[in-house]
């Protein structure tokens, strides 16, 4: 397959390796666990049938995003075929969703409902269908009705390789469980 950029390096910082699976400490399972009920307990009522994240939606992505520490989400996601954009590649349409709904997530954990009003987001390489990447969020500021945040997107084999990052202004209003 031809592509219009060059192959990847392969070497330690590259996306594309293998995966080691590592066992987590038990704090750290315990933290998971209070993560979990966490997203479990402030998931928006109307968020079912949402494009990124809704589980009912059949033709969306179903991703399931958890809080991760006090003001950030993360999420898992293989890129799958019906996605793609290039042949082979996850279209950037879908990442940048991705990062979207990461930022959204960062907010809402906190107890706001936020909407997005700018991001500026950098694409830093192509993302192979099949290949599993970690989404993650964080919130960096908040003043006013304002947020300001992050998320990036790194593959999930060892070493992260960071294949897209985002900065993002959010405004926000204090929650109702999302109306």
């Amino acid at each position: 397959m031809d592509t219009p950029w060059n192959e990847p390096p392969r070497n330690e910082h590259s996306p594309i390796q293998s995966i080691t699976v590592r066992s987590v400490s038990r704090s750290a399972a315990m933290s998971m666990k209070a993560d979990l009920e966490l997203s479990i307990r402030l998931r928006p009522k109307n968020a079912r049938t949402c494009y990124v994240c809704g589980p009912d939606n059949a033709r969306g992505l179903q991703v399931a995003f958890l809080a991760d520490g006090a003001h950030g989400s993360r999420a898992l996601y293989t890129a799958r075929p019906e996605h793609e954009g290039w042949p082979g590649l996850l279209h950037g349409g879908v990442t940048f969703s991705l990062m979207d709904e990461a930022l959204g997530w960062a907010v809402h954990f906190q107890g706001l409902y936020g909407v997005t009003a700018r991001i500026d987001t950098r694409f830093r390489w192509p993302i192979p269908i099949g290949m599993r990447v970690v989404i993650k969020a964080w919130t960096i500021d908040q003043r006013r009705r304002i947020a300001t945040a992050r998320a990036e997107v790194r593959a999930e084999a060892e070493g992260q390789s960071l294949l897209a990052e985002a900065d993002a202004t959010i405004f926000w209003q204090e929650s109702e469980n999302q109306k």
